[in-house]
Protein backbone atom coordinates (compact mmCIF):
# COMPACT_ATOMS: atom_id res chain seq x y z
CA UNK A 1 0.00 0.00 0.00
CA UNK A 2 2.85 2.00 0.62
CA UNK A 3 3.87 1.81 -3.18
CA UNK A 4 0.54 2.60 -4.36
CA UNK A 5 0.41 5.91 -2.43
CA UNK A 6 3.91 6.30 -3.97
CA UNK A 7 6.08 6.10 -1.41
CA UNK A 8 8.72 3.44 -0.47
CA UNK A 9 7.93 0.86 1.30
CA UNK A 10 10.63 -1.46 3.25
CA UNK A 11 11.86 -3.57 -0.04
CA UNK A 12 10.46 -3.56 -3.57
CA UNK A 13 7.06 -5.40 -3.78
CA UNK A 14 6.95 -8.43 -6.22
CA UNK A 15 3.82 -9.46 -7.45
CA UNK A 16 2.15 -11.02 -10.49
CA UNK A 17 -1.03 -9.78 -11.90
CA UNK A 18 -3.67 -12.10 -11.78
CA UNK A 19 -3.11 -16.03 -10.85
CA UNK A 20 -4.64 -17.85 -13.44
CA UNK A 21 -6.54 -21.47 -12.83
CA UNK A 22 -4.98 -22.94 -15.71
CA UNK A 23 -1.85 -22.53 -13.86
CA UNK A 24 -3.40 -23.09 -10.35
CA UNK A 25 -4.02 -26.80 -11.25
CA UNK A 26 -1.39 -27.62 -13.66
CA UNK A 27 1.79 -26.31 -11.59
CA UNK A 28 0.60 -25.15 -8.11
CA UNK A 29 -0.75 -28.17 -7.22
CA UNK A 30 -4.52 -27.15 -7.11
CA UNK A 31 -3.70 -24.08 -4.57
CA UNK A 32 -5.71 -21.22 -4.43
CA UNK A 33 -4.34 -17.76 -5.71
CA UNK A 34 -3.66 -17.01 -1.79
CA UNK A 35 -1.70 -19.88 -1.43
CA UNK A 36 0.26 -19.81 -4.49
CA UNK A 37 1.22 -16.12 -3.68
CA UNK A 38 2.19 -17.39 0.08
CA UNK A 39 3.62 -20.54 -1.34
CA UNK A 40 6.59 -18.44 -3.82
CA UNK A 41 6.88 -15.57 -1.39
CA UNK A 42 5.78 -13.40 -3.84
CA UNK A 43 3.50 -10.20 -2.64
CA UNK A 44 -0.19 -11.46 -3.43
CA UNK A 45 -2.70 -9.31 -5.51
CA UNK A 46 -6.07 -11.32 -5.14
CA UNK A 47 -8.89 -10.33 -7.75
CA UNK A 48 -12.22 -10.91 -5.94
CA UNK A 49 -14.54 -12.25 -8.17
CA UNK A 50 -18.01 -13.87 -7.41
CA UNK A 51 -20.46 -15.33 -10.05
CA UNK A 52 -22.92 -12.55 -11.16
CA UNK A 53 -26.64 -13.53 -11.66
CA UNK A 54 -27.78 -10.99 -14.75
CA UNK A 55 -30.88 -12.63 -16.10
CA UNK A 56 -34.18 -10.52 -15.27
CA UNK A 57 -37.44 -11.16 -16.90
CA UNK A 58 -36.20 -8.62 -19.34
CA UNK A 59 -33.18 -9.98 -19.77
CA UNK A 60 -32.86 -13.76 -20.21
CA UNK A 61 -29.22 -14.94 -21.47
CA UNK A 62 -29.95 -19.16 -22.93
CA UNK A 63 -26.33 -20.32 -22.77
CA UNK A 64 -25.93 -23.54 -25.49
CA UNK A 65 -22.90 -25.60 -25.24
CA UNK A 66 -22.01 -26.22 -29.15
CA UNK A 67 -19.10 -28.14 -28.30
CA UNK A 68 -18.30 -28.75 -24.10
CA UNK A 69 -14.26 -30.22 -25.11
CA UNK A 70 -11.98 -28.53 -22.82
CA UNK A 71 -9.67 -27.45 -25.80
CA UNK A 72 -12.31 -26.46 -27.55
CA UNK A 73 -15.51 -24.56 -25.63
CA UNK A 74 -18.05 -23.13 -27.70
CA UNK A 75 -20.84 -21.40 -26.22
CA UNK A 76 -24.01 -19.82 -28.17
CA UNK A 77 -25.69 -17.27 -26.14
CA UNK A 78 -29.43 -15.69 -26.75
CA UNK A 79 -30.50 -13.40 -24.82
CA UNK A 80 -34.25 -12.51 -25.42
CA UNK A 81 -35.39 -9.16 -24.38
CA UNK A 82 -39.63 -7.96 -24.62
CA UNK A 83 -38.70 -5.63 -27.74
CA UNK A 84 -36.25 -8.33 -29.67
CA UNK A 85 -33.58 -11.24 -29.11
CA UNK A 86 -29.55 -10.15 -29.41
CA UNK A 87 -26.78 -13.17 -29.49
CA UNK A 88 -23.37 -13.92 -28.76
CA UNK A 89 -20.65 -16.87 -28.99
CA UNK A 90 -17.09 -17.36 -27.13
CA UNK A 91 -14.70 -20.13 -27.72
CA UNK A 92 -12.58 -21.45 -25.24
CA UNK A 93 -9.63 -23.91 -24.25
CA UNK A 94 -8.06 -24.79 -20.85
CA UNK A 95 -6.18 -21.90 -20.41
CA UNK A 96 -8.60 -18.55 -21.32
CA UNK A 97 -12.04 -17.82 -23.33
CA UNK A 98 -12.48 -15.03 -26.24
CA UNK A 99 -15.50 -14.07 -28.16
CA UNK A 100 -16.06 -14.71 -31.71
CA UNK A 101 -19.47 -12.90 -32.22
CA UNK A 102 -19.96 -9.98 -30.69
CA UNK A 103 -23.32 -9.09 -29.33
CA UNK A 104 -24.36 -5.94 -31.06
CA UNK A 105 -25.20 -6.78 -34.39
CA UNK A 106 -27.45 -3.61 -35.35
CA UNK A 107 -26.76 0.29 -34.43
CA UNK A 108 -30.75 -0.29 -32.59
CA UNK A 109 -28.80 -3.46 -30.58
CA UNK A 110 -27.85 -0.44 -28.40
CA UNK A 111 -31.33 0.32 -27.19
CA UNK A 112 -32.09 -2.93 -26.19
CA UNK A 113 -28.94 -2.72 -23.89
CA UNK A 114 -29.54 0.28 -22.24
CA UNK A 115 -33.37 -0.14 -21.49
CA UNK A 116 -32.71 -4.23 -20.19
CA UNK A 117 -29.60 -4.86 -19.86
CA UNK A 118 -29.56 -5.10 -15.70
CA UNK A 119 -26.52 -3.98 -13.57
CA UNK A 120 -25.63 -6.21 -10.57
CA UNK A 121 -24.37 -5.45 -7.31
CA UNK A 122 -21.64 -6.70 -5.23
CA UNK A 123 -22.18 -8.81 -1.95
CA UNK A 124 -19.85 -6.43 0.68
CA UNK A 125 -19.96 -9.50 3.08
CA UNK A 126 -17.83 -11.67 0.75
CA UNK A 127 -15.88 -9.00 -0.05
CA UNK A 128 -14.98 -7.96 3.66
CA UNK A 129 -14.47 -11.87 4.50
CA UNK A 130 -11.67 -12.30 1.69
CA UNK A 131 -9.99 -9.21 2.59
CA UNK A 132 -10.03 -10.40 6.18
CA UNK A 133 -7.83 -13.80 4.65
CA UNK A 134 -5.92 -12.16 2.31
CA UNK A 135 -4.11 -10.18 5.37
CA UNK A 136 -0.85 -8.77 5.24
CA UNK A 137 -0.38 -10.84 2.87
CA UNK A 138 -0.74 -8.73 0.62
CA UNK A 139 -3.68 -6.69 -0.91
CA UNK A 140 -7.52 -7.48 -2.58
CA UNK A 141 -8.59 -5.90 -6.08
CA UNK A 142 -11.86 -4.71 -6.93
CA UNK A 143 -13.02 -3.99 -10.27
CA UNK A 144 -15.93 -2.35 -12.17
CA UNK A 145 -18.75 -4.44 -13.61
CA UNK A 146 -18.83 -5.27 -16.95
CA UNK A 147 -17.00 -7.34 -19.56
CA UNK A 148 -14.13 -5.38 -18.90
CA UNK A 149 -14.06 -2.30 -16.67
CA UNK A 150 -13.52 0.73 -18.55
CA UNK A 151 -16.54 1.93 -21.32
CA UNK A 152 -14.78 1.93 -24.48
CA UNK A 153 -13.15 -1.89 -23.62
CA UNK A 154 -16.41 -2.80 -22.70
CA UNK A 155 -17.76 -1.49 -25.99
CA UNK A 156 -14.93 -3.37 -27.49
CA UNK A 157 -16.48 -7.00 -26.29
CA UNK A 158 -19.97 -5.80 -27.57
CA UNK A 159 -18.80 -4.54 -30.91
CA UNK A 160 -15.87 -5.83 -32.97
CA UNK A 161 -12.83 -3.41 -31.94
CA UNK A 162 -11.84 -2.95 -35.62
CA UNK A 163 -15.41 -1.69 -36.86
CA UNK A 164 -15.54 0.44 -32.98
CA UNK A 165 -12.67 2.16 -34.43
CA UNK A 166 -13.76 2.86 -37.59
CA UNK A 167 -17.30 4.22 -35.78
CA UNK A 168 -15.40 6.71 -34.11
CA UNK A 169 -14.80 8.07 -37.62
CA UNK A 170 -17.91 7.14 -39.52
CA UNK A 171 -20.81 7.77 -36.31
CA UNK A 172 -19.40 8.98 -33.58
CA UNK A 173 -22.39 9.82 -32.14
CA UNK A 174 -23.45 6.35 -32.37
CA UNK A 175 -20.22 5.48 -30.38
CA UNK A 176 -21.03 8.21 -27.73
CA UNK A 177 -24.23 7.23 -27.27
CA UNK A 178 -22.93 3.69 -26.85
CA UNK A 179 -20.41 4.48 -24.47
CA UNK A 180 -22.49 7.01 -22.29
CA UNK A 181 -25.15 3.65 -21.98
CA UNK A 182 -22.23 1.46 -20.20
CA UNK A 183 -21.14 4.82 -18.39
CA UNK A 184 -24.33 5.09 -16.28
CA UNK A 185 -24.53 1.48 -16.04
CA UNK A 186 -20.90 1.37 -14.45
CA UNK A 187 -21.67 4.41 -12.03
CA UNK A 188 -24.78 2.36 -10.65
CA UNK A 189 -22.56 -0.87 -10.54
CA UNK A 190 -20.15 1.81 -8.22
CA UNK A 191 -22.79 3.30 -6.10
CA UNK A 192 -23.00 -0.64 -5.04
CA UNK A 193 -19.64 -0.60 -3.82
CA UNK A 194 -19.84 1.94 -1.36
CA UNK A 195 -18.66 0.26 1.78
CA UNK A 196 -16.24 -2.55 -0.09
CA UNK A 197 -13.27 -3.43 1.56
CA UNK A 198 -11.05 -2.94 -1.69
CA UNK A 199 -6.95 -1.93 -2.00
CA UNK A 200 -7.48 -1.36 -5.05
CA UNK A 201 -10.22 -1.16 -7.80
CA UNK A 202 -8.80 -1.64 -11.44
CA UNK A 203 -10.20 0.20 -14.29
CA UNK A 204 -9.61 0.19 -18.26
CA UNK A 205 -8.49 -2.49 -20.10
CA UNK A 206 -6.43 -3.31 -23.49
CA UNK A 207 -8.82 -1.89 -26.12
CA UNK A 208 -7.21 1.48 -24.57
CA UNK A 209 -4.08 0.54 -25.53
CA UNK A 210 -2.01 3.01 -27.87
CA UNK A 211 -0.97 -0.43 -29.25
CA UNK A 212 -4.54 -0.22 -30.58
CA UNK A 213 -5.82 3.12 -30.71
CA UNK A 214 -4.39 6.75 -31.20
CA UNK A 215 -4.11 9.42 -28.67
CA UNK A 216 -6.49 11.46 -29.96
CA UNK A 217 -9.16 8.16 -30.13
CA UNK A 218 -8.27 8.11 -26.44
CA UNK A 219 -8.77 11.79 -25.41
CA UNK A 220 -12.36 11.67 -27.15
CA UNK A 221 -13.27 8.27 -26.78
CA UNK A 222 -11.75 7.03 -23.36
CA UNK A 223 -10.81 9.71 -21.18
CA UNK A 224 -14.45 11.84 -20.38
CA UNK A 225 -15.71 8.68 -19.11
CA UNK A 226 -12.79 7.10 -17.51
CA UNK A 227 -12.53 10.61 -15.69
CA UNK A 228 -16.29 10.14 -14.06
CA UNK A 229 -15.95 6.79 -13.39
CA UNK A 230 -12.34 7.23 -11.42
CA UNK A 231 -14.13 10.41 -10.05
CA UNK A 232 -17.06 8.40 -9.10
CA UNK A 233 -14.85 5.73 -7.09
CA UNK A 234 -12.52 8.63 -5.66
CA UNK A 235 -15.69 9.81 -4.15
CA UNK A 236 -16.05 6.50 -2.35
CA UNK A 237 -12.32 6.34 -1.22
CA UNK A 238 -11.33 3.88 -3.38
CA UNK A 239 -7.73 3.57 -5.00
CA UNK A 240 -7.59 3.01 -8.83
CA UNK A 241 -5.14 1.54 -10.63
CA UNK A 242 -5.86 2.37 -14.86
CA UNK A 243 -4.91 -1.02 -17.30
CA UNK A 244 -3.83 -0.48 -20.22
CA UNK A 245 -2.23 -4.23 -21.05
CA UNK A 246 -0.44 -2.85 -24.33
CA UNK A 247 1.17 0.15 -25.26
CA UNK A 248 1.31 3.83 -23.06
CA UNK A 249 3.48 5.80 -25.89
CA UNK A 250 2.01 9.08 -26.83
CA UNK A 251 -0.75 8.54 -23.75
CA UNK A 252 1.06 9.26 -21.03
CA UNK A 253 -0.27 12.55 -19.85
CA UNK A 254 -3.79 11.09 -21.07
CA UNK A 255 -3.72 8.56 -18.69
CA UNK A 256 -2.43 10.73 -15.85
CA UNK A 257 -5.77 13.29 -16.91
CA UNK A 258 -8.02 9.91 -16.13
CA UNK A 259 -7.43 11.06 -12.40
CA UNK A 260 -5.83 7.59 -11.49
CA UNK A 261 -3.39 6.49 -8.66
CA UNK A 262 -1.41 3.96 -10.78
CA UNK A 263 -0.59 3.04 -13.99
CA UNK A 264 -0.61 -0.99 -14.91
CA UNK A 265 0.75 -3.24 -16.89
CA UNK A 266 3.98 -1.24 -18.09
CA UNK A 267 4.22 -3.97 -20.86
CA UNK A 268 7.67 -3.69 -22.72
CA UNK A 269 7.97 -4.17 -26.10
CA UNK A 270 9.31 -7.56 -25.98
CA UNK A 271 5.72 -8.79 -25.23
CA UNK A 272 4.14 -6.28 -27.50
CA UNK A 273 4.30 -3.00 -25.70
CA UNK A 274 5.65 0.14 -27.33
CA UNK A 275 7.94 1.61 -24.56
CA UNK A 276 10.05 0.29 -21.57
CA UNK A 277 8.60 0.68 -18.24
CA UNK A 278 11.17 3.29 -17.76
CA UNK A 279 10.33 5.42 -20.31
CA UNK A 280 7.28 5.80 -19.24
CA UNK A 281 8.74 5.99 -15.53
CA UNK A 282 10.68 9.01 -16.60
CA UNK A 283 7.69 10.86 -18.52
CA UNK A 284 4.73 10.54 -15.61
CA UNK A 285 7.37 10.93 -12.62
CA UNK A 286 6.03 10.78 -9.71
CA UNK A 287 2.71 12.24 -10.85
CA UNK A 288 1.51 8.44 -10.08
CA UNK A 289 2.62 4.76 -8.75
CA UNK A 290 3.24 2.22 -11.35
CA UNK A 291 2.81 -1.87 -11.46
CA UNK A 292 3.82 -4.37 -13.98
CA UNK A 293 7.37 -3.95 -16.09
CA UNK A 294 8.40 -7.66 -16.04
CA UNK A 295 8.25 -9.90 -19.18
CA UNK A 296 6.22 -12.71 -18.15
CA UNK A 297 7.41 -14.97 -21.23
CA UNK A 298 11.25 -14.22 -22.26
CA UNK A 299 12.11 -13.04 -18.80
CA UNK A 300 9.56 -15.17 -16.36
CA UNK A 301 9.09 -18.60 -17.57
CA UNK A 302 12.11 -18.77 -20.47
CA UNK A 303 14.89 -17.04 -18.62
CA UNK A 304 17.29 -18.24 -16.70
CA UNK A 305 17.94 -17.64 -12.26
CA UNK A 306 20.72 -14.92 -13.97
CA UNK A 307 18.73 -13.12 -16.30
CA UNK A 308 15.47 -12.99 -13.98
CA UNK A 309 17.57 -11.72 -11.10
CA UNK A 310 19.19 -9.04 -13.81
CA UNK A 311 15.86 -7.56 -14.96
CA UNK A 312 14.47 -7.49 -11.16
CA UNK A 313 17.54 -5.63 -10.58
CA UNK A 314 17.23 -3.48 -13.41
CA UNK A 315 13.77 -2.67 -12.77
CA UNK A 316 14.41 -1.42 -9.25
CA UNK A 317 16.96 0.66 -10.27
CA UNK A 318 15.38 2.26 -13.29
CA UNK A 319 11.89 2.52 -12.50
CA UNK A 320 11.31 1.99 -8.76
CA UNK A 321 14.15 3.36 -6.95
CA UNK A 322 12.11 6.24 -5.66
CA UNK A 323 9.18 4.18 -4.58
CA UNK A 324 5.85 4.12 -5.91
CA UNK A 325 6.41 0.98 -7.65
CA UNK A 326 5.07 -2.82 -7.37
CA UNK A 327 7.34 -5.32 -9.73
CA UNK A 328 5.16 -7.50 -11.02
CA UNK A 329 4.83 -9.62 -14.89
CA UNK A 330 2.95 -7.23 -17.03
CA UNK A 331 0.20 -9.65 -17.88
CA UNK A 332 -0.87 -13.55 -17.91
CA UNK A 333 1.37 -16.22 -18.16
CA UNK A 334 0.22 -20.03 -18.70
CA UNK A 335 3.65 -22.17 -18.05
CA UNK A 336 5.82 -20.44 -16.11
CA UNK A 337 7.81 -22.61 -13.53
CA UNK A 338 7.34 -22.28 -9.98
CA UNK A 339 11.26 -22.09 -9.52
CA UNK A 340 11.51 -18.99 -11.27
CA UNK A 341 8.45 -17.59 -9.58
CA UNK A 342 10.98 -18.37 -6.43
CA UNK A 343 13.88 -17.00 -8.24
CA UNK A 344 11.70 -13.16 -9.02
CA UNK A 345 10.33 -12.82 -5.22
CA UNK A 346 13.62 -13.14 -3.74
CA UNK A 347 15.12 -11.00 -6.04
CA UNK A 348 13.16 -8.58 -5.28
CA UNK A 349 13.52 -9.07 -1.48
CA UNK A 350 17.57 -8.28 -1.82
CA UNK A 351 16.18 -4.86 -3.32
CA UNK A 352 15.92 -2.56 0.02
CA UNK A 353 14.86 0.51 0.54
CA UNK A 354 17.13 2.36 2.37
Amino acid sequence: MLAINGEKPDKLPASIHQWQPYHLEKHMGGRSDLEAFQMVGLDAQIQHSEKIELNTPYWRDEAKQVDNSLDHRITLHTIHTPEGTLTYKTEGDRKTTWITEHLIKRDGDIHLIKKYMPVPSLKLESIAKKYDKVGDSGILRGFVWGDQAGCLQHAACLYNISDLIIATFDKPDWVHELLQILLDKKLQFIDSMRGAKFDLVETGGGAGSSTVISPNIFKEFCLPYDEQMHKALHNLEFKVTYHTCGGTLGIEELIIATGADVSETLTPPSVGGNQEPWEFKHKVGDRMAIIGGLDQFNILTSGSEKTIREKVFELFDKVGKNGGYICSASDHFFETPVDNLIVFAKAAQECIYL
